[in-house]
């Protein structure tokens, strides 16, 4: 869009809060933007060259001149102040949301999921899309290291879109499939199914290398579901105490936990009850109040200089 036509557009705007998919912001307002995570400086091998240079020209159009940022995570705001160099000030945490269903699954709907996708054992639960960052090639590598006995009478699901780089990794889940090895790729799954599939889980495993925020983690949380997540980036801020934390890149330490959590009937009852606590902490409607007073106080302190 030309920078005339977006000036006209907002002309009785106040504040424009940008996204990086603009090219040229527009002149006037105050600008503002929300920040989620800096992994096109910390691991730009793990996104297309044009995602790490948009990223990087973001930073720079935006983020550096803007008057106020949203950062989704501590963890998120601390790599901006320590990379990017900016201001710790202008930069505030508002976390996000998780949907209402999360917090409401019941007992009927999970047993529907579960006929509907033929779930008869107890089952461990990865969400997210298929990516290098996600690291599911080293949770496939911990699940195939435990005994096979345990891999018979449990399985690992993995749900999600196929996304960047992700061929080899869905070579390798087609091939364990075809094995027999206890794990299924369940491709994308419809909204409504997401959640009861989530509580019915023995834990969620996300392995990921980094996170900004981490959605799926304190999604299973909401749901009642024990979470097993690394002990890197934003998810030990995110997750507290209610969460069994593991070095992602471990292949040991991942099938520990893995056994652990299938084990301990108390650990996962600890963990379920903490974490649908700390999930409290995560609503939209306290994401919406928090980010009104952000616009309010970034206005406010701008219309008094």
């Amino acid at each position: 869009m030309p920078a005339g036509v977006l000036d006209r557009c907002i002309s009785r705007c106040d504040i424009f809060h940008a996204a990086n998919l603009l090219r040229v912001m527009p002149r006037g307002p105050l600008l503002s933007a929300t920040l989620h995570d800096l992994t096109a400086w910390l691991m730009p091998q793990f996104h297309r060259r044009t995602q790490v240079e948009a990223d990087r020209a973001f930073a720079t159009r935006v983020l550096h001149p803007a008057a106020g940022i949203i950062a989704v995570s501590e963890s998120t705001r601390s790599d901006a102040v320590r990379i990017l160099r900016i201001n710790p000030e202008k930069i505030h945490v508002i976390y996000p949301g998780v949907p209402d269903s999360y917090f409401r699954v019941n007992p009927e709907d999970v047993s529907r999921v579960a006929h509907i996708l033929g779930l008869s054992k107890g089952y461990f639960l990865y969400i997210g899309t298929v990516e290098p960052r996600k690291n599911i090639d080293t949770l496939l590598t911990a699940w195939m290291s435990l005994p096979l006995p345990f891999r018979r009478e449990h399985e690992l699901l993995l749900a999600g879109m196929p996304g960047w780089e992700c061929t080899p990794t869905m070579n390798r889940l087609k091939e364990l499939t075809l094995e027999n090895a206890g794990v299924r790729y369940l491709g994308y799954l419809p909204e409504s199914q997401v959640p009861p599939l989530t509580a019915g889980a023995l834990a969620l495993v996300y392995p990921s290398l980094y996170e900004g925020f981490g959605f799926p983690v304190v999604q299973a949380m909401a749901a009642g579901c024990p979470v097993i997540a690394s002990n890197v980036s934003s998810l030990p801020e995110i997750t507290g105490t209610a969460a069994l934390l593991v070095d992602p890149r471990s292949i040991g330490e991942l099938a520990r936990a893995i056994t652990q959590m299938a084990e301990s009937t108390v650990m996962r009852k600890r963990l379920r009850a903490e974490g649908m606590e700390r999930a409290r902490k995560f609503t939209w409607q306290a994401a919406t109040a928090r980010s009104i007073t952000f616009f309010r106080n970034l206005h406010a302190s701008h219309a008094r200089r």
